[in-house]
């Protein structure tokens, strides 16, 4: 007991619960089914059980997701309830997943293009580590967009932990989008893709390590990267004003702090080392 008298900042005590890290994790793998319906069932679902079951989860979920959410909510510090809040806040999030499963669509279309070694849709969903990381930081985007404080980022950390892939709720990401391999990919709060953009394992769209610290918080600190562009392994791309232009590529191994204009290719050389960028063909 003596320590947790000493030691002041990473006590939760005499206050109200915070959202429970298992019941986030049961969501999560509740929302796959409502996103990729008969893909993560014991049971094969019918087409005629589909509405039934779709009704009993989502029902269930908007239960278990009020009570998180309104615990989160009362984060704020004030003593209000916010048990309407989170009620609405619930269904305008449940509203959404149609929109979200629309955009997922075109992330298993992009990763069966651009892997010939995806035999289908179903392997793709089933076992592609990518695909489920970008279905929970879509499903948190929309929570995120709402401000709900913690709840999202548990969620994408929940896909982390499973995938070995980190990206952050707040991070906007267009249609097709494709991680291949996907271990060790990191993508930051204010990083933004455009349509038809592909990683590879080991890239990082990551912020400059400034002393500012929280001083920068809600400003922009992570690269864009615009349509059609594809980064190879173990890439780094640094800082806010760093933007990738259209149809570039970025070779693997590289540390970029600037921006790469559209149509080009970003490379290290094989025999200088040294960075080469030219005309892409």
């Amino acid at each position: 007991m003596t320590s947790y008298h000493e030691v002041g900042g990473i006590n939760h005590v005499d206050c109200g619960n915070l959202p429970s890290k298992q019941a986030i994790a049961t969501l999560c793998a509740d929302l796959l089914h409502i996103l990729f319906p008969g893909f993560f069932s014991e049971e094969a679902v019918s087409a005629d059980e589909l509405e039934m079951m779709t009704n009993e989860l989502v029902a269930s979920i908007r239960q278990r997701l009020r009570v998180e959410v309104r615990r989160s909510l009362r984060l704020n510090g004030e003593s209000a309830d916010y048990d309407e809040e989170a009620a609405s806040l619930v269904c305008r999030f449940l509203m959404g997943l149609p929109a979200v499963r629309a955009l997922l669509q075109t992330d298993v279309e992009a990763a069966y293009a651009g892997d010939p070694a995806a035999r289908s849709f179903e392997e793709i969903i089933l076992a592609y580590p990518g695909l489920e990381a970008i279905a929970i930081q879509r499903t948190a985007h929309v929570l995120y967009q709402e401000n709900v404080p913690l709840i999202p980022r548990m969620m994408t950390e929940w896909a982390h932990s499973r995938t070995g892939i980190d990206m952050h709720p707040g991070a906007q990401i267009g249609t097709h989008f494709f991680i291949d391999h996907g271990t060790g990919v990191v993508i930051g709060e204010t990083a933004t893709l455009g349509n038809h953009v592909k990683l590879y394992q080991g890239v990082g769209l990551v912020a400059r390590s400034l002393a500012a610290g929280q001083a920068l918080r809600g400003k922009k600190r992570h690269p864009t990267l615009e349509d059609n562009v594809t980064v190879y392994a173990n890439a780094t791309i640094v800082g806010g004003d760093t933007i990738i232009g259209a149809r570039s590529t970025i070779g693997a191994n590289v540390f970029i702090l600037q921006s790469v204009a559209a149509d080009m290719v970003f490379a290290l050389g094989d025999q200088e080392h040294k960075v080469q960028v030219k005309k892409a063909k």
